[in-house]
């Protein structure tokens, strides 16, 4: 466990659901096709107490899953080409302003439902009206991500898709350790709750308690974070 918080960020964050603890877990940089099952062992099982939650990136998730793809081995379509043209260029990250992240939500979210996110995009731009693509396109689509120089390498030079059935890994992975999990894609831009382990976790609370991105996956090399109550709090995830 990381005693300190990432850099720019604070260890505990007060929210309407009550003030928490965040405890970032230092790995290992986690390789395509690794058990997620080992990585837990080793870094958490032991470490959490009644009341904790476990927050995993989605992207340690996808990676260990095999869905993270070195950028030459992917070969984006015509219509990949074109769509990406007209996607905005966030400062915190591509999304899926290029050819290869399209390439990958294509593939992952489909053909018809990326078109008709295109088309409502394009139909509502003129009045000002944005992020209507990715809302139509989904979550999927917003978790895919494609290379950024602050990743720890390899992975400055991948592109991945979102984790494949992260409700069922994240109960897989509760029933290991004990407390709830739940895998979350947390940006500057904001927070998409992609998984957990229970339904009685409100989505609310999660994107509360991971509003700032506290995760690092550059040098911190923090793809998870127990969360806890801070001492002589009451938590309220519903």
């Amino acid at each position: 466990m990381n005693p300190q918080p990432n850099p720019g960020k604070s260890l505990t964050v007060e929210t309407a659901c009550g003030v928490f603890e965040r405890r970032p877990i230092r790995t290992h940089v986690v390789t395509p096709n690794e058990d997620l099952t080992a990585l837990l062992r080793r870094y958490v099982l032991g470490q959490t107490r009644p009341g904790d939650v476990l927050f995993l990136s989605e992207k340690v998730v996808a990676i260990s899953q095999g869905r993270a793809y070195p950028m030459a081995s992917i070969r984006p379509s015509r219509l990949a080409k074109v769509l990406s043209r007209f996607v905005h260029r966030s400062p915190c990250g591509i999304g899926l302003a290029m050819p290869e992240t399209m390439q990958l939500a294509l593939e992952d979210v489909g053909v018809p439902r990326m078109l008709l996110a295109a088309f409502c995009s394009a139909v509502t731009k003129p009045f000002g009206i944005r992020g209507v693509f990715y809302r139509v396109a989904g979550p999927n689509a917003r978790a895919v991500d494609g290379p950024c120089e602050w990743t720890i390498p390899p992975y400055n030079a991948y592109a991945k898709k979102a984790p494949a059935a992260p409700n069922k890994v994240a109960r897989r992975l509760a029933n290991l350790i004990g407390v709830p999990v739940v895998i979350i894609d947390a940006n500057d831009l904001g927070v998409d709750v992609l998984g957990k382990s229970s339904e009685s976790l409100s989505d609310a609370f999660c994107r509360a308690v991971f509003a700032d991105n506290p995760l690092g996956q550059g040098s911190e090399s923090t793809p998870m974070a127990i969360v806890r109550p801070a001492a002589g709090t009451e938590k309220r995830v519903s």
